[in-house]
C-alpha cells in the first residue's frame, strides 16, 4: 500500500572505492567496502533509521525526522575518518539527505524528495555533508548544528535553484569556516553576477542563469568556431557559491586567476575568483582575440 508522508532520506556513497578494485581486486575491494557499509548501516539503525538499499557502495537510507538524519550524518563521517585502515585505503565518504514528503511502497522511497537527496549527495565532495537549507529550517533545538552556506545550486528537474549548505561534522573546526548556527533562507546569499567580455561584447551571468557554453556547436552560448576548440567544449555555471568553469573538451582550457600563471583545465572543474581569462583549447597568448575575460560581482 501506497503512503506518502514527511521523511529524511540520505544517501552516503564511498568515495575512491573505484581504486580500490584496481589496487586490491575484486574480492579485496568489496571487502574494504562492504565493511564500510556495514558500519553506516549499523549507525543508521541505531539513530532510528531504515535502510532501504544499497546501490552499488552507495547506501540509501530514511530517518524519521531530519534531526535524526544529520545526526546519523555527522557519526558516520566522524566513524569512517576515524578508522585507521580506510584512512591509509584514502577511503572517504560523501553524504547528502533531504527533508520531504515521499511516497512509502513495498518498503521502497519514491518521490521529489528522494530525487532531490539524490542530486545534493551528488554536490557533496568527500567527507561532506550537504542538505538543503529547507531540511535545517525543519530541524528543532539544533543550536549546536553548525553549517555553512554553500549559496545556490542548479539542481536537474528543479525549475529554480536550490539553497544548499555543508554541515560542520570536524571536531576541529580550526580549517573550516563555519556558520556556528542554522542557516535562514535570510542568510543565503543574493545578487551573485560575473560579467564576460568576449571580442566588445558583454556578457552577464547570475547565480540562476542556466549553465553558460562555449564551444565550436551553434548550441552553445558563446560560439568560438576554431579548430581547436571542440564541439562542446566547456561551460560556466554556479555551483555551491561560486561560479565554476567546467572543461569537457580534447584540447583542455586554459584559465588565468588573477596575476597567477595559466593552469590547464582536461575533463576537470576551477573555481572562478575575482578576475581573469579563459581560452578553449590553446593558451591564450597564441590568438589573444579569442580570449574571454571574466570579472566576478
Amino acid at each position: 500500500m501506497s503512503e506518502l508522508q514527511p521523511i529524511t532520506i540520505l544517501f552516503a556513497d564511498i568515495a575512491g572505492s573505484t581504486k580500490l578494485f584496481e589496487l586490491y581486486g575484486d574480492v579485496g575491494a568489496r571487502r574494504l567496502t562492504s565493511q564500510v557499509l556495514g558500519v553506516l548501516s549499523e549507525i543508521t539503525v541505531k539513530n532510528g533509521g531504515r535502510v532501504i538499499k544499497t546501490i552499488g557502495d552507495e547506501l540509501m537510507v530514511t530517518f524519521p525526522s531530519p534531526m535524526n538524519g544529520v545526526m546519523a550524518a555527522m557519526e558516520m563521517q566522524r566513524r569512517v575518518a576515524g578508522d585507521l585502515e580506510w584512512s591509509k585505503q584514502h577511503l572517504a565518504v560523501r553524504i547528502g539527505l533531504h527533508h520531504g514528503n515521499a511516497l512509502l511502497e513495498d518498503g521502497d522511497v519514491y518521490g521529489d524528495a528522494v530525487n532531490l537527496a539524490a542530486r545534493v549527495t551528488g554536490l557533496a565532495k568527500r567527507e561532506q555533508i550537504v542538505t538543503t537549507v529547507t531540511t535545517l529550517e525543519s530541524l528543532t533545538n539544533a543550536s549546536f548544528i553548525r553549517t555553512r552556506h554553500l549559496g545556490q545550486a542548479r539542481v536537474s528537474g528543479k525549475l529554480q535553484p536550490v539553497d544548499i549548505v555543508d554541515v560542520i561534522w570536524q571536531e576541529d573546526t580550526s580549517n573550516v569556516t563555519m556558520v556556528a548556527r542554522a542557516i535562514r533562507l535570510d542568510d543565503a546569499p543574493t545578487g551573485h553576477k560575473l560579467v564576460l567580455r568576449f571580442r566588445g561584447e558583454v556578457i552577464e551571468i547570475s547565480n540562476v542563469s542556466p549553465p553558460f557554453g562555449l564551444g565550436r556547436d551553434n548550441s552553445n552560448a558563446l560560439v568560438i568556431d576554431n579548430e581547436w576548440v571542440s564541439r562542446n567544449h566547456a561551460s560556466i555555471e554556479f555551483s555551491r557559491g561560486f561560479f565554476v568553469v567546467t572543461d569537457r573538451s580534447t584540447n583542455g582550457t586554459y584559465v588565468k586567476l588573477g596575476d597567477d600563471d595559466e593552469i590547464r583545465l582536461h575533463r576537470d572543474e576551477l573555481q572562478l575568483r575575482k578576475s581573469g581569462s579563459v581560452s578553449l583549447g590553446q593558451l591564450a597568448e597564441r590568438k589573444p582575440e579569442d580570449v574571454l575575460h571574466f570579472q566576478c560581482g
